[in-house]
């Protein structure tokens, strides 16, 4: 479930990254752009979590 929400909360800030960058410039809105940019955040945030989570013993 927490990956689950990952892509989705990686999606809404992508989306909002996308939508004011391109609204700043004149552009239309770029989906692809809006899916690279969650892949990108999901697996960043994939790796650092199994990266920086504490082993407990």
């Amino acid at each position: 479930m927490r990956y689950l929400w990952t892509v989705i909360w990686s999606f809404l800030l992508s989306f909002l990254i996308s939508y004011v960058l391109s609204s700043m410039g004149g552009a239309t809105l770029p989906f692809d752009q809006v899916l690279v940019l969650t892949v990108i955040f999901s697996v960043a945030i994939f790796l650092l979590g199994g990266a920086l989570k504490e082993e407990t013993e």
